[in-house]
């Protein structure tokens, strides 16, 4: 190599390390000040080490003609998006099945707003997640559209960008995961929003507008930090997952990744004999559901969606001797465990994702039925309910039902897929009980007429009694097996064992 080309060399070099924290100093520990990380830390920990591949590092803002160009190189380092190829995971599910695109957004330069290159390389990995069919993990902080990009000179509006439709049309392509840390406002925000999965830190706060387009609109005057705070989000849905920090977040969207790439080799499984005590001999008495997922699982495999939100169903993912799998269930311990109308609609809204990419799914159900009423149907329960048949219809991904206790009405249908003919094997713990409502309202409804001629409230509570006590025995899960409406009733030690069973059969 002669001198010329050393020197071309040197060149390079030099230009590349300005993007780095190493040479961005003031920017790395202003963040830190704050507590977080910076981007390229962030990468650093999402990406396999030495397998990131990256797009468009030398890309600076496009504001050439007002500010020093070599200041720009430092202080708008790839403009404010780091972009690239890498893997994730690959310890855990191979090389070939870790492949992903990273997109991280960079605070630090220009409060990570979006400008004329920042969508061009965003654009650019949009483009690639679709043609090689890769997942895609966005870190999503920042203030949204940036006026100052002066050197464009061909828009007037900037409303002719493809961003949003690009990373929009990925859905039910490849996986997508939005993770959130610090203020995200406007552009960012319908970017996080689109995500299939949306994780945020509690120092997270998330708004279609910040400060200045708020009090723009004569909307009054607010503090960055009173607009979408992470608690409020995480209880409307709007957040996914809720995490500390960025570092637990980052796990998060590991783990949570891990379900979409396959297999793992090594798993463990807790001693399934305890699910035989877990149910109470009370029928009208709670108990933990999480429990008994925790039991069945891969021992530390459980990772649950949206856990404030639409308490009723418990939504996640788990692992069955290394398989991923998807799983819905009734916490009994909300509302009875009811099918709500926002439990409804969150659940199907997580059965398309997981149909989109053929997750097979484990239904635990335990639920007195739709919840009724004039209140219920305030929420638009007509709806929100049908939604949940619609997305259990559409289902190609095989559902095995386990009935743990109550299988009642047009809810307990919707749970596994519509009908009980729906999934690909149905089976009841010892305690299943069934209707076409819940016994209490059947008893109340079919027997009106026996009840109100017994003047006597003693004697009335005890026909009541005994009539609920035959509709128990008419409706229990051995009967309903023997009239073939399920297809077997297993010792609750079984339960994993049968539904690795019946997957097994269709993988």
């Amino acid at each position: 190599m002669d001198g010329d080309e050393k020197s071309v060399l040197q060149e390079l070099y030099k230009r590349l390390a300005k993007t780095l924290d190493e040479q961005r100093t003031k920017a790395r520990d202003k963040r830190h000040e704050l507590g977080f990380r910076t981007a390229r830390e962030n990468l650093q920990d999402i990406a396999d080490p030495d397998s990131f591949v990256e797009y468009g590092q030398l890309a600076v803002a496009a504001q050439r003609n007002r500010r020093d160009y070599e200041e720009l190189q430092n202080s708008t380092a790839a403009d404010g998006i780091i972009t690239g190829l890498c893997t994730i995971n690959s310890e855990l599910v191979g090389a070939d099945a870790a492949k992903a695109i990273v997109i991280i957004n960079d605070y630090s330069v220009l409060a990570g707003t979006q400008g004329f290159f920042h969508h061009k390389k965003l654009d650019r990995m949009c483009d690639l997640a679709d043609r090689l069919a890769l997942p895609v993990i966005m870190y999503t902080e920042g203030g949204g559209g940036r006026p100052g990009d002066t050197d464009v000179t061909t828009h007037i509006a900037g409303l002719n960008v493809l961003s949003f439709t690009n990373w929009a049309r990925l859905a039910g392509k490849v996986p997508r995961i939005a993770i959130n840390n610090g203020f995200c406002f406007a552009g960012n925000a319908a970017l996080f929003g689109c995500a299939d999965f949306k994780i945020a830190t509690r120092d997270s706060w998330i708004g279609m507008a910040g400060p200045a387009m708020i009090e723009g609109g004569g909307l009054g005057t607010f503090e960055p930090t009173e607009i979408g705070p992470a608690e409020m989000q995480e209880s409307n849905g709007v957040i996914d997952i809720l995490a500390e920090n960025e570092a637990q977040a980052t796990q998060l969207a590991k783990q949570l990744l891990s379900y979409f790439q396959g297999a793992t080799s090594s798993w463990s499984a807790a001693d399934q004999e305890l699910l035989r005590d877990i149910i109470p001999k009370d029928r009208r008495w709670a108990y933990s559901v999480r429990d008994i997922i925790q039991i069945i699982a891969d021992e530390g495999s459980f990772l649950e969606i949206r856990r404030v939100y639409g308490r009723n169903i418990i939504t996640g993912f788990m692992r069955l001797e290394g398989r991923p799998v998807a799983l819905i269930a009734n916490d009994c311990q909300q509302m009875g465990g009811a099918v709500d109308s926002v439990s409804a609609e969150k659940a199907a809204q997580f059965l398309n994702i997981c149909n989109a990419f053929k997750l097979p799914l484990v239904s635990l159900t335990d639920t007195p039925g739709f919840m009724v009423g004039p209140d219920s149907e305030k929420e638009g329960a007509v709806r929100k309910m049908a939604s949940l048949f619609i997305a259990g219809a559409a289902l190609k991904s095989p559902v095995v039902a386990i009935f743990l206790r109550k299988g009642y009405g047009l809810g307990a249908m919707a749970m596994v897929g519509g009908s009980f003919l729906d999934p690909l094997y149905s089976a009841a713990w010892p305690t299943g009980e069934f209707g076409a409502m819940g016994l209490e309202g059947a008893v109340k409804l079919g027997f009106k007429k026996e009840l109100d001629a017994e003047k006597d409230p003693e004697q009335r509570a005890e026909l009541y009694d005994k009539l609920v006590a035959r509709m128990y025995d008419a409706g229990k899960a051995t009967e309903m097996a023997s009239h073939l409406e399920i297809d077997a009733v297993i010792d609750p030690a079984a339960t994993r064992e049968f539904i690795i069973k019946a997957l097994h059969a269709i993988q």
